[in-house]
């Protein structure tokens, strides 16, 4: 079976490769199921009955065959190391009935260069769907886990969500900001990750809403952090760490550039504008972080437009310290 990926701009379009795979159990849920008291637990029973309409197949994607990845090494620059680690990483995984075993990953870096962007280039990239759990504003302890059924409010966790109501049984899943985890909950809601970036714990997770064996193994997992001091040994032990910097002022530039592009060939009114800005505000973009670049352009076409002009011109964007944040270059 196949499925059709999201393609990134400019990346050649091709069909991924696409297995059944199963990430549960449907006997065991039939078990627990029939246990359930018939006037108890709505929740829970109503979780089981999904289960079961849905079915435990999912697809399993991968490439087919090494994907061009020139258009994701220019549009982001200051990745291309862990872009090399997923290379390798896809490479492995071709010519062989095995699936994409990708280790997992922290990415370390100052906020707005473009982590969040690139876990969402990864999984169009690989045909797969993305989730992001962002850690900083999650204090219950359950998050990924899930909440027992005891509990009045109580849900399953994101992990559960992203393989039993998703698509994919090797989704990207991104745990975003996981420096900024509270550790007032209480429970530690890092906790699961110390069986879940394990590979052979994995295929076993168990969700404490559902109490089903969830086969989470082929989750692709992604983590970032602005600083890995606050992080558990135990759990960077687990990944691949990548440090990845800011931007040099020529890749801010190239950034703002690729940017423009694709916001004008996304929208109908762009062929009212400029096939390229000039240097100048090239010049102004690159003074932002990246994920500021494309709300600053959206406000200087809007504003270009206003002033009846088909370029647009450095006075079109946000003034400097309207609550956008700046970056430090790499010279």
């Amino acid at each position: 079976m196949e499925s059709h990926p999201l393609v990134p701009q400019g990346q050649a379009f091709r069909l991924p490769i696409a297995r059944m795979r199963s990430v549960f159990q449907s006997d065991e849920v039939e078990r627990k199921l029939a246990k359930l008291p018939e006037k108890d637990h709505e929740n829970l029973r109503g979780t089981y009955e999904r289960m079961l309409e849905r079915g435990p197949e999912r697809f399993q994607v991968k490439p087919s065959g090494i994907p061009d990845m020139s258009a994701l090494y220019e549009d982001l620059p200051n990745f291309t190391e862990v872009l090399d680690d997923v290379k390798r990483h896809v490479a492995l995984s071709q010519d062989s009935r095995d699936g994409l075993e990708l280790t997992p990953m922290l990415l370390l870096g100052a906020p707005g260069i473009g982590k969040t962007h690139f876990a969402r280039q990864l999984a169009a990239l690989l045909g797969t769907g993305m989730s992001l759990v962002p850690m900083s504003s999650m204090t219950a302890g359950w998050l990924l886990s899930g909440a027992s059924s005891q509990w009045k409010g109580s849900r399953p966790g994101k992990v559960f969500e992203a393989l039993v109501d998703g698509q994919y049984a090797n989704p990207v899943l991104v745990i975003d900001e996981i420096d900024k985890a509270s550790r007032d909950a209480q429970y530690d809601p890092l906790g699961a990750l110390y069986s879940l970036l394990e590979h052979d714990t994995a295929h076993t997770f168990v969700d404490e809403f559902a109490e089903v064996a969830i086969d989470a193994s082929q989750v692709i997992w992604i983590t970032t952090a602005n600083d890995g001091r606050s992080i558990p040994d135990p759990i960077l032990n687990r990944m691949n760490v990548f440090e990845v910097p800011a931007p040099t002022r020529e890749q801010a530039r190239a950034i703002a550039l690729r940017l423009y592009q694709s916001i004008r060939g996304e929208h109908g009114w762009g062929e009212r504008f400029a096939p390229e800005p000039g240097l100048d505000l090239l010049d102004g973009l690159a003074e932002l972080a990246p994920r500021e670049m494309r709300r600053a352009l959206m406000t200087g076409f809007g504003n270009a437009r206003l002033a009846g002009r088909d370029t647009l011109e450095p006075g079109d964007l946000p003034r400097a310290g309207s609550g956008k944040t700046r970056v430090g270059f790499i010279q």
